[in-house]
């Protein structure tokens, strides 16, 4: 009898969950992931290596922590190059675009992660600390999705966008009347241009993590009265980890998901539901 797909006869590939597959989601993709400096956005990063996609990295800045995921990528066999820039500004987004076209080759998958959160009482809530936050949380993905799309258009070219929301789309914290409508306005920008592109064979579907292990949260992490009381909202009992994010946008980025397009999926331990 033959070996089947997944015998041990094969070669087990690093860093797989199981011996012998030689399948990867994402093969011969390339991936385009902002905000992956750190956080959910370098889970996401080394997800898609792992699952066999080129894949660039955007983050205000190209430092130490940029450099470590681009070896990251690299050491699994991938092409991976690094582009600074402010997602937030119309010129950095297209010079983006422009250098991943020029350097690796057309795009075939965004991840619109680049996000920042603060804390402000609602009241003490000033103009500017709403503009940075809505423009980098929303003005960002839309601008991104959209130069995305027209270049795929123009090439006659699929795609698939993953959005990055939040678990604060449907969880009310306080003194984050700024943040939680920017992560909320994500879930109706993912419906809309999923419904505007899905004839071009753009797929578009949004992530809203709930607690993950990144510095962006890691005050909740070590605040032994405060952890406690988040953990005891979530199912499951426990923050969730960068990776587990990163698997379920490499199902969304890949063809297994062929017929999912327009969702807003949360991966968030069980917190929205109990």
């Amino acid at each position: 009898m033959a070996d089947g797909p997944f015998t041990k006869t094969q070669t087990a590939i690093p860093g797989r969950d199981w011996e012998g597959s030689l399948i990867m989601k994402l093969q011969k993709k390339i991936a385009i992931v902002t905000g992956a400096g750190q956080g959910i956005g370098r889970g996401i990063v080394e997800t898609f290596a792992r699952e066999g996609a080129d894949v660039v990295i955007n983050d205000l800045h190209i430092d130490s922590r940029t450099e470590e995921v681009k070896q990251y990528v690299e050491s699994r066999g991938s092409r991976c190059i690094v582009v600074a820039g402010d997602v937030s500004q119309r010129c950095h987004v297209e010079r983006l675009f422009e250098e991943t076209w020029a350097q690796l080759g057309p795009a075939d998958i965004l991840v619109n992660n680049a996000g920042i959160e603060t804390i402000v009482p609602f009241t003490e809530l000033t103009d500017e600390q709403w503009d940075a936050v809505t423009q980098t949380n929303l003005k960002s993905e839309w601008m991104c999705a959209q130069t995305f799309c027209k270049r795929l258009i123009a090439e006659g070219r699929k795609g698939a966008i993953i959005n990055i929301g939040s678990i604060q789309a449907a969880r009310v914290l306080p003194g984050r009347t700024h943040y939680a409508p920017s992560k909320l306005a994500v879930e109706a920008l993912t419906r809309n241009i999923s419904a505007e592109m899905g004839p071009h064979g753009i797929r578009v579907n949004c992530i809203h993590p709930g607690l993950i292990d990144t510095p962006m949260i890691r005050w909740v992490l070590e605040s032994p009265e405060i952890l406690p009381q988040v953990v005891a909202q979530i199912s499951l009992g426990r923050p969730g980890k960068p990776c587990e994010i990163g698997s379920v946008a490499a199902f969304l980025a890949s063809e297994e998901a062929a017929y999912v397009t327009g969702q807003a999926l949360y991966v968030d331990g069980g917190w929205v539901g109990k």
